[in-house]
């Protein structure tokens, strides 16, 4: 015979609550004294209680759906984030719902109407399409990673201390030249620091020093062929220099690494290497290299915990709303391997 479902009427009669109380235990537990939820709680494990998720969204209306939407997946940084996002469910049991952005404003913006339709209790933006203030107007529990947030709640790495470290590192081997390779970013977003840090080390110690600013596009072809054409310009300008190079990111740090031994059949002298991100690819490439850890796991947990903060607040019978948004900052370290001295 199949075993029967245990139903709210089983509870109350084994505890002798009433199935309005059982309810309560379900959908508002705070209401409860802590006895009674024990009493409750120790009939669910008795009796083998297993949850019919879809009558408890029915019933109060929370999904336990966070969404999360992201720039892409072929940068690294950005899918060992999600990994780790999405690791958080054994802690909190939070779902969700993933969407990637590509840098389309109105296809994030249908996204976003879809995760509300979905009734999500909070969202993960580490897209730059949408500004904070936009996002800040859905009036969800909201935490962005890495990109501008001067309207909502925040998780970054302490970018301009990241670059000082690769920078310094740099002079530290004794490099004629310091490059430093990024993308054309804004000043409000926190990545911008990466390019502020390098420029400030390099001109207060009157370094030699090339900055390129240029947009990669999205597909791989697109960024091997703009690195190429840096990689073109540093060999003709500075054939016979030691060029220490920053990139901004660990996918960029591996392509360009690539052109390098694909051109010489191994990394010269001439040349030193550092990413920033210290995603797997610095260790799985065919020389691992340095590179700035951003302790990604520690990121991540440090935005589910803002988030679920958020979350739980607004279950409360008298939500407190925050006065301000939260930004938190997550120091970097140095992560030392075979392409720096």
């Amino acid at each position: 015979m199949p075993k029967k479902n245990i139903t709210f009427s089983d509870i109350a009669k084994y505890t002798n609550f009433s199935k309005t109380t059982i309810s309560r235990y379900f959908n508002n537990p705070d209401s409860l004294t802590l006895e009674n939820q024990k009493i409750i709680a120790d009939a669910l494990e008795v009796l083998n209680y297993k949850e019919n998720k879809v009558a408890r969204i029915l019933a109060n209306g929370k999904t336990e759906f966070v969404g999360i939407i992201i720039p892409n997946l072929y940068m690294h940084y950005y899918a060992h984030m999600l990994e780790e996002l999405l690791s958080s469910y054994e802690k909190y049991g939070y779902k969700f719902l993933v969407f990637t952005g590509d840098e389309h404003r109105e296809t994030e913006r249908q996204y976003l109407q879809e995760l509300l339709a979905y009734k999500i209790e909070g969202l993960i933006v580490l897209s730059h399409t949408i500004s904070s203030q936009e996002l800040a107007s859905y009036n969800l529990p909201l935490v962005t990673i890495e990109r501008e947030d001067r309207y909502t709640c925040s998780v970054n790495t302490d970018n301009y201390t990241g670059a000082v470290l690769a920078t310094s590192l740099l002079r530290k081997n004794k490099c004629d030249l310091l490059v430093h390779i990024n993308e054309r970013v804004s000043r409000t977003t926190p990545g911008y620091q990466r390019i502020q840090g390098f420029l400030d080390i390099c001109q207060d110690n009157n370094q030699k020093y090339e900055l390129f600013l240029t947009s990669f596009g999205k597909k791989y072809e697109e960024i091997t062929h703009q690195l190429g054409e840096i990689l073109t310009t540093l060999e003709e300008k500075y054939p016979n220099e030691k060029k220490g190079v920053f990139l901004s990111n660990d996918t960029h740090a591996n392509i360009f690494l690539n052109l390098i031994i694909r051109k010489y059949g191994h990394l010269p002298d001439t040349y030193r290497i550092i990413g920033f991100d210290d995603s797997p690819i610095a260790t799985e490439a065919i020389v691992p290299f340095s590179t700035i850890g951003q302790r990604i796991d520690q990121i991540a947990a440090q935005a589910m915990d803002l988030l679920v903060a958020q979350m739980e607040e607004r279950k409360k019978r008298k939500p407190a709303p925050l006065a301000e948004p939260i930004h938190q900052v997550v120091k970097p370290v140095l992560v030392e391997r075979e392409t720096t001295d």
